[in-house]
């Protein structure tokens, strides 16, 4: 999709009726629509195909190891934060067949189905998660070997993106750059405010989609109406969130939202790699890989090949994989992080320091998913201020 710098924003307001009305021109227009709807106790990202299935006043209350939902008649349709999906269960599923065979009198045929995946509609990112995009697109589509899978679902992508106007306990996008606000790769990008929202276009496809919404006769107010007093109004919604985020930093006994200070990251953990903080996070970390699995940028996979009991149909299927799993880093003659302490150290460092040197940036947006998820609530942050306040010598 367009970067959103190179073209210029476009802004309306949009309502209630409006946004179903978008969801209507995206399923016409042959988009598997997405969203953020409540199941199984949590908000997760499903197929929606009405504005009544998003969670509408519900909110979300985040902390380490603890994630719970609650209701709230003041809450908007998008003041939840982030729930344990990302555009990474779409982009680079879980598990999904690479090449497909049969057999016949004739032999082995590759029976790899060959169409398009259907074009995908994700409403409600995030800001943290555009930037999670980003960093997903270097791994993919960078370099010499381009994943065709993951080009052909990206090049079929639409993003509805959302402006934080909340944020939870586990939050540090603002640390890292990486929000409250939506950055570029939007197509459309939605900021609530009373009852009603302003909608920035980011992309061609987001203003052809905005101006279709416009010419039929959709309650989309036009854009000079919408003037530049009252846009940088609702551009101050995300920043003074950001503000207020870096304020509580100073409070006395109030640790939340959290924060992760980056400065010389990159240097500090490679060079505390014996440093005693390690085993002690690993006398509490379970090994469970829920962290890499809830990651937005994590990419670690592994293939297999799969037969059925009659011989004539085989498969080969790619699964995400985890560097907590022991066998992750088995290798001929031994185990290269045989310790939970190691592996642990792998993730971490890898994350905020290799990936640095690997591709440019860091490996974490601030989704604060990984201390949500945890399930004994370790939280990184905490792990690195850790060692920043008593650096080995």
């Amino acid at each position: 999709m367009p970067d959103s710098s190179s073209i210029p924003g476009d802004w309306r307001w949009l309502d209630a009726d409006g946004l179903q009305i978008l969801i209507d021109l995206l399923r016409g227009r042959g988009f598997r629509v997405v969203g953020p709807r409540i199941a199984d106790g949590a908000i997760v990202i499903g197929d929606i195909d009405s504005a009544a299935q998003l969670p509408t006043g519900w909110l979300d209350d985040q902390d380490g190891g603890s994630y719970r939902l609650r209701q709230d008649k003041a809450a908007g349709t998008f003041d939840h934060v982030v729930g344990p999906h990302s555009l990474k269960n779409f982009l680079f599923p879980a598990r999904e067949t690479l090449q497909h065979w049969t057999r016949d009198d004739r032999g082995w045929h590759d029976t790899t189905p060959a169409e398009p995946p259907r074009p995908l509609a994700v409403i409600g990112v995030r800001g943290c998660d555009l930037a999670a995009l980003a960093i997903q697109d270097r791994v993919f589509l960078g370099g010499d070997h381009v994943d065709p899978a993951y080009k052909a679902r990206r090049e079929r992508l639409f993003l509805l993106a959302v402006n934080c106007r909340r944020a939870a306990a586990t939050c540090f996008c603002h640390s890292m750059g990486c929000g409250p606000a939506a950055g570029p790769g939007f197509d459309l990008a939605l900021t609530e405010t009373d009852g009603r929202f302003a909608v920035e276009t980011g992309s061609e496809a987001g203003a052809a989609l905005l101006a279709e919404l416009a010419a039929r006769g959709s309650p989309v107010t036009p854009a000079e109406i919408l003037d530049e007093a009252a846009i940088e109004q609702v551009r101050d919604i995300p920043r003074r969130l950001g503000r207020e985020m870096h304020a509580r930093r100073a409070e006395p006994g109030r640790p939340v939202p959290r924060s992760l200070d980056t400065d010389g990251i990159r240097d500090l953990l490679f060079s505390n790699l014996e440093h005693p903080r390690w085993q002690q996070v690993a006398d509490r970390c379970l090994s469970c890989a829920n962290c890499t699995l809830v990651c937005p940028t994590c990419f670690c996979s592994s293939v297999s090949d799969v037969a059925d009991l009659s011989g004539d149909h085989a498969s080969r299927e790619r699964q995400w994989a985890s560097c907590f799993t022991l066998e992750h880093s088995q290798m001929h003659g031994g185990n290269a992080r045989p310790t939970v302490a190691s592996r642990y150290r792998q993730w971490l460092t890898h994350k905020l320091a290799g990936w640095i040197d690997q591709f440019g940036s860091s490996g974490c947006t601030g989704c604060g998913r990984c201390i949500t998820w945890c399930p004994v609530g370790i939280d990184l942050t905490a792990e690195v201020a850790a060692i920043r306040e008593a650096p080995t010598p």
